[in-house]
């Protein structure tokens, strides 16, 4: 046991509760990030005080869209403060880290503060923002802000000073541009750290509709380059979703799209825009990127889901205030479900590859078995237990499952209010009237369970809140696949990929013989994914071990398929290393491979395939 000892660290100071008590003068921030090639951005800000004291500057903290306390304050350095050409003295709070106390002399008006924010070079180092080519800006890794205010009431007059010949695009507009400093309108600080910037050297700019543009920026200028039909099934994203949920939840939006290798892949949901960073293929090798198709629909349902409409708990006045989530399974799970619905009513995928889409996911969650202790709610913690590292036995400890499990969930609330409304009514009526609401409302409306509960039963009554608590509070064999039965389809096995899967496995490289024998497998032999309790699990396979050999022969991902169809006799022989060590172990698969995939029965009414209609046809 330590006894307690002051050793000079700095007397904790209190944080004041945040109000809704205007901050007064607006806040000035000047943001450069000139600097391409080492990705410092270098940080001033003004920060107008009310007389001498102690002034508690925070930096954000609780992030809505990470759903966590994940900024990365590890990165902030050189911090320095004065007033009047007099260095100030600071202190941060001992167990707060992203708190500061300045002390501020008599007669001053505004303070200055100085710091640097130290982009990361290199994955291993935390997200890559920037690059030679590419910036994707998160405002609130460059600011500080005063404590005891609500993030809404604090004003912010920011400007970004980017490398020569930089193009940016940002849901706040720019009120103007001199020489190569941006400076945007004044904006309420939660809006600002709600409006990303995406810049860059090449940079190109695509209206999908009056209110809606997408912005692409890429480390090469012919990665820029769309199509007709690839711009059509965008703007079919766009129409659909605005069908779908019945006017718009924005006055416009900025879909901001990086394509790079360079910076670290990313998705990330804001009220006017989304930050997401994809393959550097993605519109010039359209067809080998089919499972990346996803993350447009995906950030964007949640300007609706997510941003207008948000679960009470997950609200905070103040960056620094906790959020804790509850309801991700909504803001999450059901962003999920209309992601994969949305993709194929735009035609982004085919019906097949959607179904084929919702068969791993059901195969999946079928197959794991940590639903038999952890119940899926409780994985609404994981951003915050975990913090997306990644993990040594996923199947067992789950994940973030609300998102696609809470998918499977949503499915089977649609269905039921089919079968319940005899085909009348559906999940579309609920996303109307619940995230809906008058055109051009960007407000942020939170909710709870029994706004939730009262909004189904009106579309379809029954006992809504006793099923949706069942399915999140409790534990489980297998996983929900009612909405696939009452969906007119059961989960079924095959020989060879659906074709979702056969996308999945040629972009990533790696083979899922999950279902086989309960691993994953990249080309180079290296496992990916191993199975809780399945054959590879059995033998002492785990995450990292390299499969060498099969059968006596150097590993290729063709050998080990053949092998594991056609000797379920007396097993496969694998030569195994994991580190310094080699062993040989044998593992028994079922005698063929076996792949998920929907089957069609005829016992109920085709309603997954009436989901995945299209809703609304749009021109090029």
């Amino acid at each position: 046991m330590c006894a307690n000892s002051a050793g000079g660290e700095p007397a904790a100071f209190r944080i004041p509760e945040p109000t809704d008590r205007p901050d007064g003068h607006p806040l000035m921030l000047k943001v450069d990030a000139s600097d391409r090639w080492r990705g410092i951005l270098r940080v001033r800000e003004r920060i107008p005080v009310n007389g001498a004291g102690e002034l508690i500057l925070l930096y954000p903290k609780w992030l809505p869209g990470f759903h966590a306390p994940v900024a990365p304050i590890e990165l902030l350095a050189g911090l320095h403060f004065e007033a009047d050409g007099r260095s100030l003295e600071w202190r941060r709070h001992p167990t707060m880290i992203h708190a500061f106390a300045v002390s501020v002399p008599d007669g001053v008006e505004a303070i200055a503060a100085e710091f640097q924010f130290l982009s990361p070079t290199d994955p291993a180092q935390g997200r890559v923002i920037s690059s030679p080519e590419l910036l994707l800006l998160p405002w609130n890794a460059v600011i500080l802000y005063p404590a005891g205010h609500a993030a809404n009431e604090i004003l912010v007059d920011a400007s970004l000073t980017l490398p020569e010949g930089w193009t940016a695009a940002c849901a706040i507009a720019s009120a103007q541009r001199k020489g190569e400093c941006l400076a945007f309108e004044r904006s309420a600080l939660d809006t600002l750290i709600d409006s990303p910037v995406l810049a860059g050297r090449h940079v190109r700019s695509y209206p999908l509709d009056e209110h809606v543009s997408l912005h692409i920026a890429a480390d090469e200028p012919h990665q820029l380059a769309a199509s007709d039909e690839q711009l059509a099934l965008h703007r079919a994203v766009v129409a659909e979703t605005i069908q779908l949920f019945g006017s718009r939840s924005f006055d416009r939006f900025e879909m901001l799209l990086a394509l790079s290798d360079t910076l670290t892949a990313a998705g990330v949901e804001h009220h006017r825009s989304f930050e997401a960073v994809s393959v550097p293929g993605y519109l010039v090798g359209w067809d080998e990127h089919v499972t990346r198709r996803d993350t447009i629909p995906h950030e964007f349902v949640h300007s609706w889901n997510g941003k207008h409409r948000r679960g009470a708990d997950s609200c905070a006045a103040s960056f620094d205030r906790p959020i804790r989530n509850d309801l991700l399974w909504v803001y999450e799970g059901q962003t999920q479900y209309w992601t994969n619905v949305l993709c194929a009513r735009s035609g982004l995928w085919s019906q097949e590859q959607t179904l084929g889409a919702l068969a791993l996911t059901a195969a999946r969650y079928e197959a794991r078995p940590g639903s038999r202790w952890r119940p899926l709610i409780d994985t609404t913690r994981d951003p915050i237990i975990a913090a997306r590292s990644p993990l040594p036995w996923p199947s067992w400890q789950r994940s973030e499952d609300y998102y696609s499990e809470g998918a499977l969930l949503w499915l089977e609330v649609d269905t039921r209010l089919r079968e319940l409304s005899g085909d009348t009514r559906s999940l579309d009526d609920f996303a109307r009237s619940f995230f809906g609401g008058a055109e051009g409302d960007w407000s942020t409306r939170p909710y709870d369970i029994e706004e939730v509960v009262d909004q189904l039963h009106a579309i379809a009554p029954f006992d809504w809140r006793a099923f949706l608590l069942d399915a999140v509070r409790d534990t489980r064999e297998g996983t929900l696949l009612g909405g696939l039965t009452r969906g007119g389809y059961r989960l079924d096995y095959a020989d060879t990929p659906n074709a979702y899967q056969r996308c999945q496995e040629s972009e990533t490289g790696i083979a899922d013989l999950t279902h086989t024998i309960g691993l994953s497998v990249g080309g180079d032999g290296r496992v990916t994914d191993v199975l809780w309790g399945g054959s590879a699990f059995d033998v002492g396979v785990t995450i990292g071990t390299v499969i060498a050999a099969v059968e006596g022969r150097p590993f290729t991902v063709e050998r080990l398929r053949t092998a594991l169809s056609c000797q379920a006799d007396r097993g496969v022989e694998l030569v195994l290393r994991r580190g310094v060590t080699v062993r040989s172990v044998a593992v028994r698969p079922p005698g063929k491979l076996r792949y998920p995939r929907l089957v069609r029965t005829f016992d109920q009414p085709d309603r997954l395939g009436a989901i995945l209609q299209a809703r609304r046809i749009t021109q090029v």
